[in-house]
């Protein structure tokens, strides 16, 4: 188990920007808009070969009432429970206020062992800032920049001293990615609470609760998944604040760094635009896909409702037949599970390496049953076909004329692939190419 380090502290006093700056990345969504972290954010950090684990927590305000407020607080709770040593963030521009001082009182309750960090000091022309603090009866206070990173290696020597050195291990590090996207308020976060067993993400029925995304480790049955939970994917036209625009992006990369993506749909609100179009951005990075029907409890007695709701998928999602489908409901748990089932099928199939003289096999009776049309009044010559990568599987198929091969034709051999060598359930890509 690796030590564990929370970062906690009002909003806006810039717990993100240090969490980056450690992580050597942009994990956490940054704004000048107070309360954009939410959930709490985890990343595994080597400082000076010592490891531990960072966690990133929403500002606690006591001051502010409501779902998502006291979510927040709930959040923070959690993570100084779970915390080895605790960073309490201040504000120097600011100076003390009393949620500063309600804060403190907690963190002296949970008996855990707390460095005093003042933010927001550009540099030792600015230290005096922070003498401040002293008078919220702390022993000592470390001056930093989150943003610029003065004293912040002073600041991580000190916390990490104590710490066991690093001892590297042989891992299989290899994750199923799995990243949960839809429109908002579908009930992304609460599948993913409900899989994992916990309240470890927010949840609210307001729409757009969930800012940033959210990485989860989780393993089953020896098989390692890595859940990503991300914000709710709005029409570009809905979306006013910059935050919500830089959340929108941030899900949509998502996407394009997962194998699977779990489209999750309103059953009871039925298709939106949206939903195909999201459909569409994942097939266009070719992940493996999953629609999931979540809210099935609500409709599960409406047979009228339910004849509806396939025949709209049939319809407006006829351009992904492959795509596996499953009716959940993240509330009360129901068929949750077999999502795993699902999901092990796809990664395999979205893993398989075809030998070569299977593949010219396939594509010879392929041709045979049905031959590619005269284009020009000249006939096309297939000549042999070969796999050139997984994740999604690619093909290359040699051809006298590639550009004369028709759409429908290509179509057809797509389709036929997928059927005769097991890719049922994924998305494949053919190129065709000149010898």
């Amino acid at each position: 188990m690796l030590p564990v380090i929370a970062i906690v502290g009002r909003p806006n006093v810039g717990k993100s920007t240090l969490f980056n700056r450690l992580a050597k990345k942009r994990n956490a969504l940054v704004d000048d808009m107070p309360g954009v972290t939410r959930d709490r954010l985890y990343s595994t950090i080597n400082w000076k070969d010592v490891e531990f684990l960072l966690v990133d927590t929403g500002g606690f305000d006591t001051s502010q009432q409501g779902t998502i407020a006291e979510g927040i607080k709930r959040q923070v709770g959690i993570a100084i429970e779970e915390a080895d040593v605790i960073m309490l963030m201040f504000d120097g521009k600011a100076g003390p206020v009393v949620g500063d001082e309600e804060l403190l009182s907690i963190l002296r309750r949970s008996k855990k062992k707390v460095f005093y960090v003042v933010n927001k000091i550009d540099g030792p022309e600015h230290e005096n800032a922070s003498l401040e603090f002293y008078s919220l009866g702390i022993k000592e206070v470390f001056p930093v920049s989150s943003a610029h990173g003065y004293g912040v290696a002073a600041l991580m020597d000190e916390i990490t001293k104590d710490f066991p050195p690093f001892k590297p291990t042989e891992k299989d590090d290899e994750h199923i990615r799995v990243a949960l996207i839809g429109r908002p308020n579908v009930g992304k976060s609460s599948l993913i609470n409900k899989i994992i067993g916990s309240d470890r993400l927010l949840v609210s029925e307001i729409p757009g609760t969930t800012r940033d995304s959210v990485d989860i480790s989780f393993e089953r049955k020896g098989q390692s998944y890595l859940f990503i939970d991300t914000a709710g994917i709005r029409r570009k036209t809905r979306v006013k604040e910059r935050i919500e625009k830089f959340s929108m992006i941030k899900a949509l990369k998502m996407i394009s760094m997962a194998h699977i993506s779990i489209i999750l749909i309103d059953s009871k609100a039925g298709i939106y635009e949206q939903d195909i179009r999201i459909c569409g951005y994942a097939l266009d990075e070719g992940c493996g896909m999953i629609i999931a029907l979540n809210k099935w409890d609500l409709i599960r007695n409406d047979k009228f409702l339910i004849n509806s709701l396939n025949n709209s998928i049939d319809r407006q999602m006829s351009f992904i037949p492959f795509v596996p489908r499953l009716n959940i409901s993240a509330l009360t748990g129901e068929k949750v599970r077999k999502l795993f089932s699902l999901i092990d099928n796809v990664w395999a199939q979205y893993n398989t390496n075809i030998a070569t003289p299977i593949i010219n096999n396939v594509l010879r009776n392929i041709i045979e049953d049905h031959p590619p049309p005269y284009v020009g009044g000249k006939s096309l010559k297939f000549f042999y076909s070969t796999q050139v990568s997984i994740r999604p599987p690619v093909f290359l198929i040699f051809v006298n004329r590639p550009g004369s091969v028709i759409s429908s034709y290509k179509r057809y051999i797509i389709n036929q692939f997928r059927k005769r060598l097991g890719f049922n359930h994924i998305p494949i890509k053919i190129f065709f190419r000149e010898r």
